[in-house]
């Protein structure tokens, strides 16, 4: 395990815990060096592959060594508030950077787009999540991994998003396991912003995935940053009680000391390896090749 050097902290810790394009792309610019380097020795090895026939619903895939087959598959799911966000390009450079932390991990990293609101409203989201993993299940095989060994981490947005799949399918979501950092479940107040996807503040409850979160047999890691705003962690920190109460254990959890909202994300792969190292432990017990039976 790496710590986040002094220096980092300090920066992160100036920021505070406000939202914006402005701090996001001063969190960017902290993790941008490191990054880049990895960006030119691990590209996408298969890019814009449709897993739905809307222009928005395409994946990049970064594949293990060519010697490596049937290895777990990681999708993510980015953030952007619902109505913003790219897998890869120059104004979205850290997306793309989860899927080469998987390659390099030894799994199969996807990293998938969605239909954005306004246009595409409440459950678009959670549906484009399954249909993503639908296309996993049924061509991850011809790019080294296993089907059925499918983990689905989502931030922000797309925290909520891989939620709602999880209430959408809830019979059978198609995955091994959940990573949600710094998603919104239930347990606040809608905000306007959230509109534009859920709607007027009075239908919430009946589309939020509170109870979803609260009941899945899925096995979930829930984490949040030290700096995220206070309605981030007050719903975490619920989700966790509300889980606890209802099967007598917490799930597996994370608190990222000395990182915000957009750092929770931006330093996946980079030199801080404390959230990673939990991520991939919580995959190697939930991800681990299923015995046959003799």
């Amino acid at each position: 395990m790496t710590r986040q050097s002094d220096s980092l902290r300090a920066a992160i810790t100036a920021l505070g815990r406000t939202l914006g394009p402005t701090t996001l792309a001063q969190v960017q610019d902290l993790f941008r060096a490191e990054q880049d380097a990895y960006r030119t020795a691990q590209p996408a090895s298969a890019c814009d592959l449709a897993y739905g026939d809307d222009p928005r619903q395409r994946l990049d895939l970064y594949a293990p060594p060519a010697s490596a087959a049937g290895v777990p598959v990681v999708l993510w799911v980015h953030g952007g508030g619902f109505v913003r966000g790219e897998k890869s390009s120059p104004d979205h450079p850290f997306n793309a950077h989860v899927g080469r932390w998987a390659a390099r991990s030894g799994m199969l990293g996807a990293v998938m787009n969605y239909r954005l609101a306004p246009e595409a409203v409440w459950p678009a989201g959670g549906e484009d999540v399954g249909a993503a993993i639908d296309w996993l299940r049924a061509n991850a095989a011809d790019h080294g991994g296993d089907p059925d060994r499918i983990v689905v981490i989502g931030t922000s947005a797309g925290a909520v998003h891989v939620a709602t799949h999880l209430r959408l399918r809830a019979a059978d979501p198609g995955v091994r396991g959940a990573v949600l950092l710094s998603g919104l479940y239930g347990y606040t107040p809608l905000e306007e912003r959230d509109m534009l996807y859920y709607g007027p503040a009075d239908t919430y409850p009946a589309r939020h995935p509170r109870d979803a979160m609260v009941e899945t047999g899925v096995p979930l890691l829930i984490a949040c940053a030290e700096f995220d705003p206070a309605r981030f962690q007050t719903e975490t920190i619920a989700v966790l009680a509300a889980r606890l109460a209802r099967h007598g254990h917490l799930p597996r959890s994370h608190i990222a000391s000395g990182h915000n909202h957009f750092s929770l994300a931006c330093h996946i792969g980079g030199a801080d390896t404390r959230m990673t190292d939990e991520i991939r432990a919580f995959i190697a017990d939930v991800a681990a090749p299923q015995q046959e039976s003799l």
